[in-house]
């Protein structure tokens, strides 16, 4: 991330070189947007952590929400009193927001409200690659999709004045493509943020009983209408190229775009391109001329056949012979998963009839036969990771006889081999609610493990269920001091605020004694005896007991030792080594290596010195490289 204050200069025209992100956060303070509230998810991580840097001295407020829909809840209750207020989440954080952000569409809002999703095709760092426009549909709320960082700052002020014009919140919604690509961004004149509000009492309009939800819902319907026509003069919905071949016509949108304008110049195609940028509401007006333009029309998009679906049903009223070809019918191009240029090109060849420029088949297996000579790279703990002590504790104690279901977190990391703790993952906090049924269905020892943020996020609820219905368990929260696995946010169990101010430390095992539970423990995972001794103890307890297994970060640890000019002291192998792959076998530290397949050695600059796989072998043949 470039120095936050590059974000605070006030240049108009000054070009900066921007994540998608960071564009987004640059937007906001175009925009005047005065309340930032998030839950840290990769793709969408940055824009909180942008703002988080430079809010204090940009004079506008920013929190880490404990979860998505208070994010919603907080950013909407500051726009009902007219400050504009953004909220920014993953794709998959939209779902637990959904609740609030579908009865907002109906109670509207005064001052500008932003909903950013950052959808993630490919699964690169999600457990589903779910289409965030389609709860654009279904809430009846309008959508932005920038393709680049540009759009992206650009939209953000769109967004906010589009929201307070039709006083309803926008959907902005992004994907890993374009939040993640570093592209130039053009500044704007930045907007002065005003965080004092107004809250006007309107219990028709915001108390939403059933007596006053039912016109809201035709009011929400009549903005609508509204929307429909400030979609066919958006700015953002345009043709970008005109070309010569009329035969053929291309529609696309999002990052989708950026594939489509390639592989049509690659392929030779010069047809008219046409650009959506607003696409809910879709113009109407707009892609019916455009239908009646051409005979054939491609749609180019990302996962569902969204614009595809509505391109249809607008050329049946516009232009019912047009054909439009896309992923419905004939998977021209695949559901599943990111859009590549060299995707989109086998797809547009087939519909046109071209011949592929270059050779893709010969291209692909020389690309297979270079990547069979790579060695495999995985997503793995980092070395010196507390939770690996934490899943050698729970495995040596518990077995192979234990089910363990998981959460969202680096732990889910832990399911992979050697460790193998993790056997079933499904959404924040279910861990510990899958476990109370898979507990009950069987009556086997589960152990639900679950990370400390995601604690706060969604485990707090379960484990209130678990307490109620005296269910047998035993929930593991590895308690590692942050929210490790997006980028180090705060949670409400650091004692920091999103300000960068301190507050209260709220302790997970004395929330856990506020919700019922027993039997309570906290432990270093790194004493293993006194960790093992205490997962025994919970195993017998007849209802749901909970241990902390407690260690900081070592990334954290590794930066603030750094900080301090402390040494950091790594381990070595020995000479009464036997090469017999316990430390291998049971832990898979990335810093201990095998020389030609057989030798045990541990990576120096690797290792972080946290002496567990000198714990774990069996003769002693490991130990620090200096004296301590």
């Amino acid at each position: 991330m470039p120095n936050p204050n590059i974000l605070l200069k006030n240049q108009v025209g000054k070009r900066v070189l921007l994540l998608g992100n960071e564009a987004i956060a640059r937007g906001v303070l175009e925009a005047g947007i005065s309340v930032v509230t998030t839950y840290p998810g990769t793709p969408a991580s940055e824009i909180g952590d942008s703002i988080s840097a430079i809010a204090q001295k940009a004079g506008l407020y920013m929190e880490y929400s404990v979860n998505e829909i208070v994010a919603v809840e907080v950013a909407g209750g500051a726009a009902n009193c007219g400050v504009r207020a953004l909220a920014a989440m993953k794709h998959v954080g939209l779902n637990v927001a959904a609740d609030a952000l579908m009865t907002l569409a109906y109670t509207g809002v005064k001052g500008g409200l932003i909903i950013v999703a950052a959808d993630d095709p490919e699964c690169y760092s999600s457990q589903n690659e779910q289409d965030s426009r389609l709860y654009a549909l279904l809430s009846n709320l309008p959508c932005l999709e920038p393709s680049n960082a540009q759009e992206a700052k650009d939209m953000v002020v769109s967004a906010v004045e589009l929201s307070e014009k039709l006083e309803l919140p926008v959907i902005l919604r992004t994907t890993t493509r374009v939040s993640h690509t570093r592209a130039p961004v053009i500044y704007g004149k930045l907007a002065k943020p005003h965080l004092k509000g107004e809250f006007i009492r309107d219990v028709k309009r915001l108390v939403m009983v059933p007596a006053n939800s039912r016109p809201q819902h035709d009011v929400l319907l009549r903005k609508m209408e509204e929307a429909k026509k400030i979609t066919e003069a958006s700015p953002y919905n345009l043709i970008t190229h005109k070309g010569k071949d009329e035969k053929y016509g291309l529609i696309s949108s999002s990052s989708a775009y950026n594939y489509a304008v390639e592989a049509a110049e690659l392929l030779g195609l010069d047809i008219d391109i046409l650009k959506l940028g607003m696409t809910h509401p879709l113009p109407e007006k707009i892609i019916g001329k455009f239908l009646q333009e051409h005979a054939k029309v491609i749609v180019v998009e990302e996962l569902e056949p969204y614009l595809e679906l509505h391109v249809k049903t607008i050329a049946k009223d516009y232009a019912p012979t047009t054909m439009v070809y896309g992923k419905i019918r004939q998977q021209y191009f695949p559901r599943t998963g990111e859009l590549s240029t060299r995707k989109v090109l086998r797809g547009l060849a087939s519909i046109a009839g071209r011949k592929i420029p270059v050779d893709l088949e010969s291209a692909d297996e020389k690309y297979a036969e270079v990547a069979e000579g790579l060695p495999l790279r995985p997503p793995v703990l980092c070395a010196g990771c507390p939770h690996r002590a934490s899943f050698y504790v729970i495995k040596r104690v518990a077995g192979e006889n234990t089910i363990y279901p998981t959460d969202i977190g680096c732990y889910a990391l832990g399911a992979a081999p050697p460790l193998k703790v993790g056997d079933i993952l499904v959404c924040m906090g279910a861990g510990i609610g899958t476990a109370q049924g898979i507990s009950k269905a069987t009556e086997v020892n589960t152990i639900a493990i679950i990370g400390d943020s995601t604690f706060f996020h969604a485990g707090i609820p379960r484990l209130l269920n678990a307490v109620y219905n005296k269910h047998k368990l035993v929930v593991a929260v590895l308690d590692n001091l942050t929210t490790a696995m997006t980028g180090h946010q705060p949670h409400p169990g650091t004692g920091v605020t999103g300000m960068q101010t301190a507050t209260e430390r709220l302790a997970i095992e004395k929330v856990a004694e506020g919700c019922g539970v027993k039997l309570v423990m906290v432990v270093n995972p790194f004493h293993v005896k006194e960790a093992e001794n205490a997962l025994k103890e919970a195993l017998q307890f007849p209802e749901t007991s909970l241990i902390v297994f407690r260690a900081p970060c070592t990334l954290m640890l590794l930066r603030e030792k750094r900080r301090e000019g402390l040494e950091i002291i790594p381990f070595k192998v020995n000479e009464k080594c036997t090469n017999c792959m316990a430390c291998v076998k049971l832990l898979g530290c990335p810093a201990i290596i095998l020389k030609e397949g057989k030798t045990v050695l541990i990576n120096e600059n690797l290792c972080a010195g946290c002496g567990l796989c000198a714990y774990v072998c069996p003769y002693k043949a490991i130990e620090p490289a200096k004296p301590c």
